[in-house]
C-alpha cells in the first residue's frame, strides 16, 4: 500500500519538483571499470601468458583493451568487498581476484589444459552462467565466466 501511495504522489508532482529532486542527488558516480592494473615481477612475461592462454589481444603499449560492447559481453561488471578471512580466492594469497567474462568457456579450458594449466574447479550449474577458476603465473586467481544469455 505504501508503494502505491508513493507512486501516486510521485505522479502528482509537477515536473519542476521532479527535476529539483533529481538535482538534489549528489554528483559524481562510478560508471564502470576503467582498467585493471597489477604488479608483476615479470610484466612482459605475464602479459604474454594472458595473450597466449586467455586470448587477450595485447596492444603495442603492452596492455589490452577490454571493450564493454564486445559480442556476448555482459552489460554490467560486479565489484564486491569480501571479508579478509574469505577462502574464495584460495589457493591464491593475493588480495584480489580477476573475473573475466568469456565467450566460450570450453574452448578456453581446452587451450589451458593443452598448455598444462590446472583448472582448479569448474561449475556449469550456476544460473548466471558457467565458471572455471585458474591461477596465473604470479599466483593471481582468475575466474572465467561464460554468462547465461537469454
Amino acid at each position: 500500500m505504501r508503494l502505491l501511495l508513493a507512486l501516486t504522489f510521485a505522479l502528482m508532482l509537477p515536473a519542476s519538483a521532479l527535476r529539483a529532486a533529481a538535482a538534489a542527488e549528489p554528483q559524481g558516480h562510478i560508471t564502470g571499470i576503467g582498467g585493471i592494473f597489477v604488479k608483476s615481477p615479470n610484466p612482459k612475461a605475464l602479459a604474454a601468458w594472458y595473450e597466449t592462454m586467455l586470448g587477450l589481444k595485447l596492444e603495442p603499449w603492452g596492455g589490452a583493451i577490454l571493450s564493454y560492447d564486445a559480442p556476448m559481453h555482459p552489460p554490467k561488471a560486479a565489484w564486491t568487498a569480501l571479508s579478509a578471512t574469505t577462502k574464495y580466492m584460495a589457493p591464491s594469497t593475493r588480495d584480489f581476484m580477476l573475473d573475466f567474462a568469456v565467450d566460450n568457456l570450453d574452448a578456453i579450458c581446452a587451450r589451458l589444459t593443452a598448455h598444462n594449466i590446472k583448472i582448479l574447479k569448474r561449475d556449469d550449474s550456476d544460473p548466471s552462467g558457467r565458471f572455471a577458476w585458474i591461477l596465473d603465473p604470479d599466483g593471481t586467481k582468475i575466474e572465467l565466466w561464460q554468462p547465461t544469455h537469454p
